[in-house]
Parts: C-alpha cells; sequence; structure tokens
C-alpha cells in the first residue's frame, strides 16, 4: 500500500534525519560522498515513499536546521511549512550528536582564502525570490529548539572569511569596471573597512559607469543561497542614509564556487530583520 500521502512517522523521519546529518557531516568535512546513494540506501528503509517525497523532506530538514542556527546541505534547498515532529527530531539527534557539532564547528572558524575563479564575473547570480521567506514550523509548539551556539552566526565573525569575501568582491568590482570600459574607475576602488575602519557602515567603495559611488557592504557565508546574514545597527542606519547608492553583496556557496547576489537599497527595505540580540541596562 502506498504511503506517499501519509503523514510521516516518528521511525521514518528519525531514519531520514540521521541519513542527512550523516551527509551534512561529510559536507562540512569537505569529504566526497553521493546523494544518489544515500537516497536509494533511505528508500530500502522507507517502503512505500517515493524519491520526491524524500527529496521534499530534505528541503524541509534544511529549513528546519536554519531555524536552528544550523548549516543545511548545498542543493537542499530549503523548504517551509514543516511539522513539528521534524524539527523536534532534528533537535534531538543534533544536540546528542558531537561529532556533528565539533565539525561544524571547526568548519565555521576555518581560515579562509579567496578562491581561485577564471571567469569572475560569472560569479553574479539572482537573489533569492523571497529573501524574506523565513522557515516555519506548519504546527504550534511549545519546543524551544535552540542549541548555545549558533553555528551560522559564528561562521559570520569568521574574519578570514569576511576578508576573504570583501577581496573577491573588490577583484570582481574591478573586473565589472574594466569591461564597462571605465578602467580610471576602477583604480579608485577603496577597501573601506582595511582603509577607514569598520565604523563607516560598508566595506568597499566602488562606483557606477556615470561615476556616482556605490557603497557596499558584503556578507559572505560558504553554506547556501539562502542561508540568512547578520547586520549591524550602524550597517541599517547607513542604509537607509545612503540607499540610493548602497549595495549588499550576499558572497555564498565560497568554499568551492563562489556565487553573489546584491540587494539594493535600504536594508530595512530589501531583507526582514529580526533582533538577535539587544543591548541591557538597569534600570
Amino acid at each position: 500500500m502506498s504511503v506517499a500521502g501519509t503523514d510521516w512517522t516518528r521511525m521514518e523521519v528519525e531514519a531520514i534525519v540521521s541519513d542527512y546529518l550523516a551527509m551534512l557531516s561529510f559536507e562540512l568535512a569537505g569529504m566526497p560522498y553521493s546523494k544518489a546513494v544515500h537516497r536509494r540506501q533511505l528508500m530500502s528503509l522507507l517502503t512505500g515513499r517515493s524519491e520526491q517525497s524524500i527529496e521534499y523532506k530534505h528541503a524541509n530538514i534544511s529549513a528546519a536546521l536554519l531555524e536552528l542556527g544550523f548549516p543545511y546541505i548545498s542543493g537542499y534547498k530549503p523548504r517551509s511549512n514543516y511539522q513539528h515532529l521534524l524539527i523536534e527530531v532534528v533537535s534531538e539527534q543534533l544536540s546528542v550528536n558531537r561529532i556533528l557539532q565539533e565539525i561544524a564547528a571547526s568548519d565555521a572558524d576555518r581560515p579562509m582564502v579567496v578562491p581561485d575563479m577564471f571567469d569572475i564575473l560569472s560569479a553574479m547570480t539572482d537573489a533569492p525570490h523571497s529573501v524574506s521567506s523565513r522557515p516555519k514550523v506548519a504546527e504550534p509548539s511549545m519546543l524551544s529548539a535552540r542549541f548555545t551556539t549558533n553555528y551560522i552566526e559564528r561562521e559570520s565573525r569568521n574574519r578570514s572569511l569576511g576578508l576573504a569575501g570583501e577581496e573577491f568582491v573588490l577583484a570582481y568590482e574591478r573586473a565589472r569596471l574594466i569591461k564597462a570600459g571605465c578602467e580610471r574607475l576602477a583604480d579608485r576602488i577603496e577597501h573601506t573597512s582595511q582603509v577607514r575602519g569598520d565604523c563607516e557602515g560598508y566595506d568597499v567603495l566602488s562606483f557606477e559607469e556615470s561615476g556616482a559611488e556605490r557603497l557596499i557592504e558584503v556578507k559572505t557565508t560558504k553554506y547556501g543561497k539562502e542561508t540568512p546574514f547578520f547586520v549591524s545597527r550602524n550597517e541599517v542606519s547607513v542604509s537607509e542614509r545612503h540607499a540610493s547608492n548602497y549595495f549588499v553583496y550576499r558572497m555564498f556557496g565560497f568554499r568551492d564556487l563562489p556565487r553573489l547576489y546584491t540587494l539594493h537599497g535600504a536594508i530595512s527595505a530589501s531583507c526582514e530583520l529580526s533582533a538577535a540580540s539587544f543591548l541591557a541596562l538597569p534600570r
């Protein structure tokens, strides 16, 4: 009897989450693995589940991981509206998987250099279709599934990764302006975060072909396109004051094949902002 249209049981969810986390361990450690092999082995355990339903569940797991502040497997684009049981099982298995936690911490902190890329201008791609759409649990729950460490935030504090992303964008902007025949403008590009410090609210000063300034804040991750990023109060404020020439360059997939998309204007207009921390003073 087909079970394609029925809810997943706890046993099924535990099996697919365990397999997903095993693949994630390989990916974060930089070790080769085959998604197809894992999928075929999983199908032998999940009698009656189609490849399509398994792939859909993989996408749900990716969304649950993002909700927990954990990176997801590249290629399994997060898909929201997952059942409460899923995030419960993901939380349970992550909390006891010390090896995966150690791999994720090591990967978040790993020093980075700018990857070689033959055609740097080919790195540009479209922004996610729903930049403001965050994962949601389909069923209400009292579960507070969180960990002491937010590994996505931890990676965002990796200074060598951030610097490598900025250097990539510097090279990208030079290539863009040179291709447009604006060599003199390309020579004037400034690595602002290094020249003036972080207080300016952007990392790179570049130019439009007209000569107008382009203020670029660079956000870099080794993880997938839908991975959220962190912004400071100052960056948000500067983006609002200079909305007409302010850009966020979001670098992603920086581990192997860097890609980027841009968000133009005030960050509060192009992104959904959620408070990650508060400054507290005693009353």
